[in-house]
């Protein structure tokens, strides 16, 4: 959409909500200051983002299962006389029967002497050597770590042997290679393998498919699984499961699903490898249909999951955001006499922080005390982080005391938990302790820090705290900019300026766009561009916050008036405020829960005037209006419920705190409509 540089944006509400579809705008960056950036991704309509919950939401009523509604039941004709053909074996490729080798001990000295030379001498020690037998070179070959020794003994065994090695060293060449994680190499072995003629079996492929897989080099982990149909070998189930993990990883859900169908059809019994495979691929989609189907699938079978597999269902249903079923799966396996490692506590210490069921939190920690359970740093943070969320502060400073040694996380945890509460001199207090202890900060307890400094207006003190920062060698990341330009719309008159330096040292492009934003003879469509580019340099997360504190810098700074209704306009075009506004038969809202005090004014005042040009066009509206602003969890949080109703106090609009439902405002069609018409002619209204 091109616009002149003198052309103000439309109303937001009316873009927002079309008569008509219309594609969103892709935002392209032409400055040459910085690497090609990265494209947003395009932004679902409001019914695809209500999708997943229609379909993930557990009902009373029989559904069909996944698998059922990825590929419905077709009519299949049988014919007895022609067993349907298999896809793998089901049995495991046999190993080698095991032999006792005499010359054993003598190996293993000589494996750990070989072990012990650099790289460049063991030729020559090999050449000195006398010639192993090809038992004692076997057994030499599988025991000489790292992978480069093992690698070069190898090329050795070729260069001295008459005749190409068989199947069995290759092999264990590739085993070896595969703890290295050299796929090239493991690759370029068994191209020689096709040259010379040496069969490549079950255990050549599944070794080249697993360093493949362990690669990341998941396109050649399926061509050679298919390679392997091509030339009439088999794959057992060790392979079958390595694939569907690769297709898992690919994203290729479909795909999975028909290998899984089509080997149970052929008779195979999955394995809990198997099945963690199918659980993490549902989780990572937020499919609780699919995790069903697979606890299903092993209860029919008789599988008992083991700690790996109730692991990873654990965190794939807090990814379909299901805390209640989390914890009842952890009473069964708890039950079922499988004990918990401290992966198994922090899936579940993150599931409780994630639905802020603190209660449920600490008596799990209370369990972990009595019952022994193992707890390591990453379970202690990640219950310091919980805490830090849900501002039970009382609690995360008894766990931080019983830690031995706190690190930098635990630290970051406890001043996030101070600067929540508004305990700005214990926070300051923790950050030099931390010092002092030889602890060195990281860039997000600097970035909690310097957010808790500004909220409690000490902005000299969070300068010195971002100096000490760049002294430690913490570069400033998209979160610290952004928290560093929170601050310009909290500073004094004197104090914008050395804050604006102090961001200048993290993103120099920020500031001047900052500055621009003052600039009145600036139009709309430069606005646009340098926004684009900044949104595509930022990182995903960092994105609105960004648009946010911009919007809160034009609103306090006094810049043009019509700069934050541009920015508001941009942010809802680029997906950064999807579901600000809904209609519904007898209630129209808006959302302000992700929006900062100076974009809820903003997107509130372009409400109004949206609301005032549809009464002109006599449109059919509800009996309520509604606007939401959540409610904070720290006292010493922004306040966005508070200041709002400051705001609609001043404004002497109708809306009235709901009593039923906490965060909310409610006003009547006739007050809201009344008030809008003596108030044509108001700045906080008109265009």
């Amino acid at each position: 959409m091109a616009m002149a540089s003198s052309t103000s944006p439309k109303l937001l509400f009316d873009l927002q909500f079309p008569s008509k579809p219309s594609s969103r705008a892709t935002i392209v960056c032409n400055s040459s200051r910085a690497p090609p950036p990265q494209p947003l991704p395009p932004t679902p309509s409001l019914s695809d983002q209500l999708k997943p919950l229609a379909v993930t939401l557990l009902k009373d009523s029989p559904k069909p299962s996944a698998i059922d509604e990825l590929h419905p039941p077709k009519p299949i004709w049988i014919n007895p006389s022609r067993p349907k053909p298999s896809v793998l074996s089901l049995r495991r490729h046999e190993r080698r029967p095991y032999s006792h080798n005499p010359n054993l001990p003598s190996i293993a000295r000589l494996s750990r002497s070989l072990s012990s030379l650099p790289d460049s001498d063991l030729p020559a020690a090999l050449a000195a050597a006398p010639p192993p037998s090809r038992d004692d070179a076997l057994v030499l070959l599988n025991s000489l770590r790292p992978w480069s020794k093992a690698h070069l003994f190898f090329l050795y065994l070729k260069a001295n042997c008459s005749s190409p090695l068989e199947t069995l060293f290759y092999n264990v060449a590739m085993k070896a290679l595969r703890a290295g994680r050299q796929f090239s190499l493991v690759e370029q072995l068994a191209h020689e393998m096709l040259d010379l003629g040496v069969e490549l079996d079950n255990v050549t492929y599944s070794t080249i498919i697993t360093t493949a897989k362990r690669c990341h080099e998941f396109d050649k982990a399926i061509l050679w699984f298919e390679r392997m149909y091509e030339t009439g070998v088999m794959p057992d189930e060790v392979t079958y499961s390595a694939v569907l993990d690769v297709y898992a990883k690919l994203g290729k859900k479909e795909e999975v699903i028909g290998l899984y169908e089509r080997a149970r059809a052929a008779g195979w019994i999955p394995d809990q490898v198997a099945f963690s495979v199918l659980a993490k691929m549902f989780g990572q989609a937020g499919d609780y249909d699919g995790i069903r189907y697979v606890l299903q699938e092993m209860d029919n079978l008789g599988v008992k999951p083991n700690l790996i597999v109730y692991n990873t269902l654990l965190e794939a249903l807090g990814n379909a955001g299901k805390p209640g079923l989390a914890r009842s799966l952890f009473e069964d396996m708890v039950s079922a006499g499988v004990s918990p490692d401290e992966k198994t506590l922090t899936a579940l210490i993150k599931i409780y922080g994630k639905a802020r069921w603190s209660r449920d939190a600490l008596q799990l920690w209370e369990r972990m005390r009595s019952n022994k359970w193992p707890m390591d740093f990453i379970l202690y943070n990640t219950l310091l982080s919980m805490c830090a969320d849900v501002g039970l502060v009382d609690e995360a400073e008894r766990l931080f005391g019983e830690m031995k040694k706190p690190d930098r996380w635990s630290y970051t945890a406890m001043i996030k938990i101070y600067g929540s509460v508004g305990k700005v001199e214990r926070a300051l207090q923790l950050f030099d302790e931390m010092l002092h202890r030889g602890v060195e900060p990281n860039v997000m307890g600097v970035t909690c820090l310097i957010q808790c400094l500004g909220k409690g207006k000490r902005i000299g003190d969070a300068v010195k705290v971002f100096d000490i920062a760049l002294q430690r060698g913490i570069k400033p990341d998209d979160r610290l900019c952004c928290c560093l330009l929170s601050l310009v719309s909290l500073c004094e008159d004197g104090e914008v300026d050395i804050m604006l330096g102090c961001l200048e040292k993290g993103n120099a492009r920020l500031v001047e766009f900052v500055k621009m934003l003052g600039s009145e003879e600036v139009g709309f469509a430069v606005v646009k561009e340098e926004f684009q580019g900044l949104l595509n340099e930022a990182s995903v997360d960092v994105r609105r916050p960004l648009c946010n504190c911009l919007i809160d810098v034009c609103r306090t700074r006094n810049y043009p008036s019509k700069r934050a209704r541009e920015l508001l306009y941009l942010g809802t075009v680029y997906g950064l405020y999807a579901g600000l506004h809904e209609k519904g038969s007898d209630e129209w809202s808006l959302n302000l829960r992700s929006l900062s005090v100076g974009a809820a004014k903003t997107a509130f005042e372009e409400w109004m005037k949206a609301l005032s040009s549809s009464s002109e066009n006599e449109e059919v509206f509800p009996q309520v209006f509604a606007v939401h602003t959540g409610s904070g969890i720290h006292k010493f949080s922004q306040g966005l419920t508070s200041a709002f109703a400051e705001h609609l106090k001043e404004l002497a609009a109708p809306f009235q705190q709901d009593e039923g439902r906490t965060g909310w405002f409610v006003a009547s069609k006739d007050d809201l409509f009344s008030w809008l018409e003596s108030r044509t002619a108001s700045p906080a209204v008109a265009a």
